[in-house]
This record gives C-alpha cells, sequence and structure tokens, in this order.
C-alpha cells in the first residue's frame, strides 16, 4: 500500500470516528469524505497540471478509473486497483461505482469493519435502505459493540420513523455489554452506546429518559465531555440556560482543545440543529435527514 493510499485510508477511519457519538446525523458519509465538486488525491501518482480545468480533471479521473477496472478484470482482487477504482469513483461523486469494490474490500477485510460501514453508506445513500440495514447488521452480529455500524443502524431506524427499535437496540446492546467485555475485552464502549442511546432519546423529545442515560454516563466517565455536552444541550432546548451554561462550561474544560470553542458557541445562544438539540462540535448539522442531531466527535 502506497504512502498516498494509507493516508487516504486514515483520512476514512477519522470521517467515520467524527460520526460515531452524541446523534443521529446519517448525513451520507460518502459525499461527506469526497464532495462531487472537490477532487480527491487518487491512489496513483498526481497528475500534472494544477490548473486544469474540472471537465479535464474528471476525464482524467474517468480514465483512472477504467485503468483500475482493467487491472480488476486480471486480478479481481488486487487490492491497490481495489481502493483505486474506490477513492476514483468517491472523487467523481459517482457513489453507485463505488458499491462494487467496496463489496470487495470489506469481503477481502471482514476485520477492518469501516470497509462494510461505507458499504452500508453507499446502499444508503443510493436508495437501498434495506441492504444498508443488512450491512450493519452483518457488521453487528461479530462486533455487536461497533460504534460506527450501531450509530449508522440507529440513525437509519430514526430515519424510517422507527425509533423504538433504535432505542431497543441500544438497550440490548447495554444489557449484554458486560458479557461481551468479559469475552473481549473492551468490546463494547458503554460510554458511547450510551451517549448515542441519549441522542435518540433527545431526538424524540424524551428529554427525561435522554438526561437520565447522560447523567448516568457521566458517573462511570468522569472525564468524558459527551454526556456533560448532551445534557447541556438538550436543558438548553428546553430553555434551561441557567442549567446548561455551568455543564457547557465543564463540558468546554473536559474537551479536546479543538473542540472548545465550538462548545462555547453553543453555550452563548447558537442556533438549535434541525432535531432540536444544538449542533455538536466538530460535525455540522445536516438538515436533509430528519430527525436528526449532530453527533458529538469521539472524547480522544
Amino acid at each position: 500500500m502506497t504512502e498516498r493510499s494509507n493516508r487516504w485510508l486514515v483520512s476514512i477511519v477519522m470521517g467515520l470516528a467524527l460520526l460515531a457519538f452524541l446523534g443521529i446525523s446519517i448525513a451520507p458519509l460518502l459525499s461527506g469524505l469526497f464532495p462531487s465538486n472537490q477532487a480527491a488525491p487518487v491512489a496513483s501518482s498526481p497528475t500534472p497540471g494544477a490548473s486544469a480545468s474540472p471537465a479535464v480533471k474528471k476525464e482524467e479521473l474517468e480514465l483512472q478509473a477504467k485503468g483500475y477496472e482493467a487491472v480488476l478484470q486480471r486480478e479481481p482482487e488486487n487490492p491497490t486497483a481495489l481502493r483505486g477504482l474506490l477513492e476514483t469513483q468517491l472523487t467523481l461523486g459517482n457513489v453507485q461505482g463505488a458499491i462494487a469494490p467496496l463489496e470487495k474490500l470489506a469481503k477481502l477485510n471482514p476485520n477492518e469493519t469501516y470497509y462494510a460501514v461505507l458499504l452500508a453508506q453507499a446502499k444508503q445513500q443510493t436508495g437501498d435502505r434495506e441492504g444498508a440495514a443488512q450491512t450493519y447488521r452483518t457488521i453487528l452480529t461479530t462486533k455487536p459493540g461497533e460504534i460506527m455500524a450501531l450509530q449508522g443502524l440507529v440513525g437509519l431506524l430514526v430515519e424510517q420513523n422507527r425509533p423504538e427499535a433504535a432505542v431497543s437496540l441500544l438497550q440490548d446492546t447495554l444489557k449484554t455489554a458486560t458479557q461481551a467485555n468479559q469475552v473481549q475485552p473492551g468490546a463494547v464502549d458503554v460510554t458511547s452506546v450510551q451517549v448515542l442511546l441519549g441522542g435518540v432519546y433527545a431526538t424524540g423529545k424524551r428529554y427525561d429518559e435522554a438526561i437520565a442515560i447522560y447523567d448516568e454516563a457521566a458517573k462511570t466517565s468522569k472525564q468524558d465531555f459527551r454526556p456533560v455536552y448532551g445534557k447541556a444541550a438538550v436543558l438548553k432546548e428546553q430553555g434551561k440556560l441557567d442549567e446548561a451554561k455551568p455543564l457547557f462550561a465543564k463540558a468546554a474544560e473536559l474537551a479536546p482543545a479543538k473542540f472548545k470553542d465550538q462548545i462555547n458557541q453553543q453555550a452563548t445562544g447558537a442556533p438549535a440543529a434541525p432535531g432540536g438539540v444544538a449542533p455538536a462540535p466538530g460535525v455540522p448539522p445536516v438538515p436533509t435527514v430528519k430527525p436528526t442531531i449532530a453527533p458529538v466527535p469521539s472524547s480522544k
């Protein structure tokens, strides 16, 4: 794998991590990582002529895609060609064209769940909700605590107006977490699941239940800013600004430096996200998917 490909894969993992926690924002990840109007680096050598027009760049990318496809006709499981084709299709904004290499990469790399999560996102974006849900559930069958798959499936259920199914999924995950973590330490990040559950409750305006689960998470993870931020956002949505402000301040104190300013902005009256609760630091709300709460990034 080339150094450029390594950087690209890291960027995917980082992008997924940004989506993983307080909420139900299920904006298609693929278009977020590689917008159709922005040429991302591809796995092959840099394209000469930085000043080339968009049409020229598109033509060059299409030629690169054909080159990768030609390689794959000879070597269907060539990992470099699969990754190159995937990245090129994403750069072109061709999500449908990304599905085939994603399916192959997910099959070839069963332990690297980000390929399967990207596949689910691609299916969802192209309208195959059933296929997306099945892909998420396949991940969770072997890795019930995989937070990216949980967040994706929960978001899909909420989008389908099935919040009770989302709540049940997360509650079942929490019920089996102790046993799962005894078998494999760290298999289920309980705090992350609790924070995600709080986001579901908040989306449905079940504020008391949201606050209760955030309080529970905060008791066991005292240095984690996410449950504190979640509770503050819920209180703000309820108009309880005097109660929310010290919690925003505490969340800002606990949070990594890159999120502090954004948390402080929420404390001073930034508008709420489409789903009600104030948008999380680092990831803007996406109004095209409702109901939604913008997710809070990982605490690390």
